[in-house]
């Protein structure tokens, strides 16, 4: 197996960050420094920073209820982190962050390939959301954020919106600028007191509770997989 595909399996970090780490001296295999395109087995010790890696034995895959004011981060130091309400023992990353005034679906895994080809820019993987913002919406508001509105010089992506009620608005994107959602309600005019996500691609939150997390089941993992191909 390729070191770089080996490294992502691990659940470390995805191949293009473990293709960094290698480039940079970071990475040994049985103690000596690795190279692009080396070649690994699962009897070879493999380490990042003298961290040694355990080999993946089987995808995870968890869908959890992130709360409000809770934190999307890898830091072990933080506190109140969505790692707090998830009960495992490996090594998990999520795919797309929540900032702490959002709440809703974070999808995590120990598998780097799946969290790089969910977000990574090219992949145009639909992420929904329900929004609330602090006023009426006008047809002037609805149409733009469907047709897209100008962030950091460039145009957001089309998105398909649908109107809730006069303040609650639902909309798909296919892209994940920081902070996005709430960038394009301010450009506007609007503030959004309330953000949810609900879905990422085949995968819906449905009557999970705040907080709480469960596995995919098996035809939401069929269905992710099969999708990212």
């Amino acid at each position: 197996m390729r070191l770089n595909k080996y490294i992502a399996e691990s659940g470390f970090c995805s191949r293009r960050k473990a293709d960094s780490l290698i480039e940079n001296g970071s990475v040994k295999i049985n103690g000596n420094i690795a190279k692009l395109g080396d070649q690994v087995s699962e009897r070879d010790k493999v380490s990042i920073n003298n961290q040694v890696l355990t080999p993946k034995n089987e995808d995870i895959f968890i869908v959890l209820n992130k709360p409000y004011g809770v934190i999307c981060t890898k830091d072990k130091d933080a506190k109140d982190t969505i790692y707090d309400y998830v009960k495992s023992d490996d090594r998990l990353l999520y795919a797309g962050r929540l900032d702490v005034e959002s709440s809703g679906l974070v999808l995590l895994t120990n598998n780097g390939d799946i969290i790089n080809k969910i977000t990574r820019p090219s992949s145009n993987h639909e992420k929904e959301y329900v929004v609330t913002v602090d006023k009426e919406m006008t047809r002037k508001f609805i149409y733009s954020m469907a047709s897209g509105v100008m962030l950091d010089g460039s145009k957001t992506k089309p998105a398909k919106v649908r109107k809730l009620t006069d303040t609650k608005f639902n909309i798909v994107l296919t892209e994940g600028r920081n902070r996005q959602i709430r960038r394009m309600c301010a450009s506007l005019g609007y503030e959004a007191t309330s953000l949810k996500r609900v879905r990422i691609m085949n995968i819906k939150l449905g009557q999970l509770g705040v907080g709480n997390s469960r596995p995919l089941t098996k035809t939401e993992r069929r269905e992710l997989l099969s999708a990212l191909k």
